[in-house]
């Protein structure tokens, strides 16, 4: 090991993250952080792979999404289906998940079964491809499968995203396409090819090993050492594409679906900046001053106001992507009677006042009260600890710069909210995504604005 770092303690009003961080890198690469927290017997570990949608050469979409799936099939010392029967059996849960920028897996377990997740871990990083088989694929095949048929082709506007990133991102960029990938693509793949982008990527070298509750920093390196310390390194692993883009979009895009739809949806899209970045700190208040809850200017105005929007469906968000401009979504479904043409003119109208009408002292207030709410929310458990330390340490090189992030969206001023809008919410660089109620024919109607 190399020498481990620890982050001291600080004060909950200038850190959003008051608690200790400790870490350490083994010989092999595997980074290992550790947050001590004495106040219940319960552990969380959390592994980030630095893989995600982005890192999937062309040919090879959705791989890192079905590994999310095959990683619970069984391991060279684990069989099928028990990496979930050890830890559910010890009073346990687990989960993993995927999105483009990184894969992710944990479990949280009393914190006297610590070792045995450890173990878990790294044999499924160092032991899944001598386990993998031809029957397991094929099975974890049809398992994506009838999860695309449930979340994204089955459910009213449930392919949105899938339309959205197209639109956004042009095509070879890492954010083209989504995360569950071209079915295509998964049924052409033999098994080597699976093994191989295993190999490629799974990689002590390649991840970052998260353990926050009660436990001691060494105990968690020892165990680190013992378990994952003979995992091999695996050289040259491959860069993402860059996602560099110009911030705004230089052109718009338009997209129409008519589809069984219980009423008109209009979704309005803009890339913006990276996540971590200045520029994305001030979206992420605008985004909250647009469309957070009730008193947000979007409920306010065609909800409450004009009664054009439903209000149940309605609102703002950005998707935290840190490796390209990350796109802000605004989203409203017009209630009975209402044109779609009426509902997009009333959407953008309120999207224009954030550039024409100062954010009010109470608008900000609001939304920086929502978004400390939502920060300590996330990190009032073990889990939403872990998977911050894990996410900073990976995407930024530090866990210890996830304490920043609560007090930057706190800094930030209703002039760099209004500055932000003028750049990034320009009509012109606008993605519109518009669906009508109707039958399905499998076709839509696009073209650039």
């Amino acid at each position: 090991m190399i020498a481990r770092v620890t982050s001291p303690t600080a004060p909950v009003a200038t850190t959003g993250y008051p608690w200790p961080i400790e870490t350490t890198q083994l010989a092999n690469g595997l980074r290992v952080v550790v947050s001590e927290d004495r106040t219940a017997p319960v552990v969380c570990v959390n592994l980030w792979y630095d893989v995600g949608s982005r890192h999937e050469p062309r040919g090879q979409t959705g791989f890192a999404h079905l590994f999310e799936h095959l990683m619970f099939e069984g391991s060279q010392h684990v069989k099928k289906t028990e990496h979930m029967k050890l830890v559910q059996g010890n009073g346990g849960s687990l989960n993993a998940t995927t999105n483009p920028d990184r894969t992710n897996y944990f479990e949280t377990m009393p914190s006297e079964h610590l070792e045995l997740a450890l173990w878990l871990e790294a044999d499924r990083m160092g032991g899944l491809v001598p386990a993998l088989t031809q029957e397991t694929l094929d099975n974890q095949r049809e398992v994506v499968k009838n999860e695309r048929r449930q979340r994204y082709e089955n459910v009213p506007y449930g392919d949105a995203w899938l339309r959205l990133l197209p639109l956004l991102y042009p095509q070879g960029h890492p954010y083209h396409h989504a995360t569950i990938g071209s079915m295509e693509d998964l049924n052409a793949a033999d098994l080597d090819t699976f093994k191989a982008f295993h190999k490629q990527y799974y990689a002590p070298n390649n991840a970052v090993l998260t353990v926050v509750g009660d436990v001691a920093a060494a105990e968690v390196f020892a165990l680190a050492e013992k378990y994952f310390g003979p995992i091999a390194t695996v050289p040259d692993i491959p860069p993402a594409p860059d996602g560099s883009l110009p911030v705004p979009a230089t052109e718009g895009a338009r997209e129409t679906v008519t589809a069984p739809v219980p009423a008109a949806r209009i979704y309005l899209s803009h890339r913006t900046y990276p996540f971590g970045t200045a520029g994305y700190d001030a979206v992420t208040v605008l985004a909250t001053v647009l469309g957070n809850g009730r008193g947000s200017r979007l409920y306010q105005r065609l909800a409450d106001g004009s009664r054009i929007a439903q209000p149940d469906y309605i609102g703002s968000y950005g998707v935290d992507l840190a490796h390209a401009p990350a796109p802000l979504i605004i989203t409203a479904t017009a209630k009975d009677g209402v044109s779609v043409e009426t509902l997009e003119v009333g959407l953008a109208e309120v999207v224009r006042s954030l550039v024409d009408e100062p954010v009010t002292a109470e608008e900000l207030d609001r939304a920086k009260a929502l978004l400390t709410t939502a920060w300590w929310r996330g990190v009032s458990t073990v889990g939403g600890r872990a998977d911050l330390l894990g996410r900073y340490a990976t995407q930024f090189g530090d866990p210890a710069t996830a304490a920043d992030r609560l007090p930057k969206w706190l800094a930030v001023t209703a002039e760099e909210v209004t500055e932000a809008a003028r750049q990034v919410l320009a009509p012109e660089s606008r993605i519109t995504l518009t669906y009508i109620p109707g039958e399905n024919d499998g076709k839509s109607d696009g073209e650039s604005e």
